[in-house]
């Protein structure tokens, strides 16, 4: 039990510093730490087959028959580099005290992790334990480039606890529930254009933590051994900030227009609601050494509400610019393969629909729709103890930019090539 709670521990650290960043069809992330980065989430509420179940689908945790923990580290690199066109302002250019504004690159190297327990407390009752960063999106474009009316950073993530139950019915039917546990913390850092010269760039900063609740609901039926449906469904949970902007290097005459239209210290509620979620999947054991998976699933991104937040004229008051946000659709297909007693390969390919329209993508919420292709293995280092590596390209292609949302913040065009995040996961599961 000790070695257990000392996994545990070390696992909560890791993830305190855990970044998402947004990708795919929205920004929930399949990809945690788990075997499931090797096929592209194929089978992802069926496959049941090691302590990741405890997140992806509670009642697979009735599978499990003694206890298992999973620890997973997953680093990811993003390639986000924004090329501005010639319709972007000269102002936006152009730095204020001279010189040239950078293009916009946001890529970089970012941690991420899970960590899973499932406890089998008889032969019908599982109990277990999910530690994980399942939502978000990071960017960080620097002081300096030509969006910076737009964003200079922005932050939106959430970690996870979520103690979860299981309980099987019968041979074939099993039922589980989960309740996720969140701290999402939203920060957004942005310029402002105090028109005078020699004034330089102002800033504007929103920073604020709330906490929220997710169900995370689970059906698994086997009607024969070997095939497996699962079915889950993520409730909404709603995350309220709500912070007073923080403004400085504000010049004399922005420092009077944000006094005299009540935006100096003004507060701003933004309510996120991490939309609600339903993934159907399917497991066939086809033969005995394959086995093939797919997925279909929606999420429900049209109630999403995030919004910009700037200073995008000098006689608006609003603080904020909203998006039009659609429903999307995941589809995915996988296998694994036992190459030998010790070794599972694994594939899959999966694709996300766009959460936005193509007038939509604004450099704080870079998405569009994605594919992923993912490969990993497995190995039984003994009985009780099993590695796993995987690698999975999110691949994003090429996400045009068209913005003008006032005066101050000037028009951003060009384009975002080759979006892509690159994961790499690697875990080990302990039995006991």
């Amino acid at each position: 039990m000790m070695k257990t709670l000392g996994f545990g521990i070390v696992g909560f650290f890791c993830l305190l510093v855990t970044m998402t960043t947004a990708e795919a069809g929205g920004l929930y992330l399949y990809e945690v730490g788990s075997p499931d980065v090797g096929l592209a989430a194929a089978g992802y509420a069926a496959r049941a087959s090691d302590a990741s179940t405890a997140f992806t689908n509670p009642a697979g945790m009735t599978r499990l028959k003694q206890p298992s923990l999973m620890l997973g580290v997953q680093p990811m690199y993003v390639h986000l580099d924004f090329n501005p066109d010639s319709n972007t302002s000269p102002g936006n250019q152009e730095l204020p005290l001279g010189g040239s504004a950078d293009d916009g690159d946001s890529s970089g190297l970012l941690p991420a992790g899970g960590l899973f327990y499932v406890h089998p407390v008889n032969d019908k009752l599982a109990l277990g334990l999910a530690v994980d960063g399942y939502f978000g999106l990071s960017s960080d474009y620097g002081n300096n480039w030509v969006g910076r009316y737009y964003v200079q950073q922005v932050t939106l993530q959430a970690l996870a606890i979520q103690p979860a139950v299981a309980w099987q019915i019968n041979d074939q039917l099993s039922v589980g529930a989960g309740v996720a546990v969140l701290n999402g913390i939203l920060k957004y850092n942005t310029a402002i254009n105090n028109i005078e010269p020699l004034a330089g760039d102002g800033r504007l900063r929103y920073e604020d933590n709330a906490w929220a609740v997710q169900y995370n609901l689970g059906v698994l039926y086997e009607p024969v051994d070997g095939t497996r449906f699962g079915l889950t469904y993520l409730s909404q949970g709603n995350v309220n900030f709500s912070d007073k902007i923080k403004l400085k290097g504000l010049g004399p005459g922005m420092q009077a227009i944000l006094d005299n239209t009540g935006r100096t210290g003004a507060k701003l509620d933004i309510n996120i609601n991490m939309p609600q979620a339903v993934m159907f999947s399917v497991y066939h054991q086809y033969t005995d050494k394959l086995a093939l998976m797919a997925n279909l699933g929606w999420q429900e991104w049209s109630s999403f509400g995030f919004v910009d937040i700037g200073i995008y004229s000098v006689n608006d008051t609003n603080l904020n610019a909203e998006y039009n946000f659609n429903d999307t659709w995941h589809v995915a297909f996988g296998g694994e393969y036992r190459l030998s007693e010790p070794w599972l390969l694994s594939a899959g390919i999966a694709y996300d629909s766009n959460m936005l329209n193509g007038n939509d993508v604004s450099p704080a919420l870079p998405v569009g729709e994605t594919w992923r292709f993912g490969f990993g293995s497995r190995y039984n280092w003994s009985q009780d103890l099993t590695l796993g590596a995987a690698y999975e390209l999110a691949w994003g292609g090429d996400l045009d930019v068209d913005l003008n949302r006032g005066p101050l913040a000037g028009q951003l065009s060009g384009s975002y090539d080759n979006v892509a995040i690159h994961f790499l996961s690697l875990n080990a599961e302990w039995r006991f």
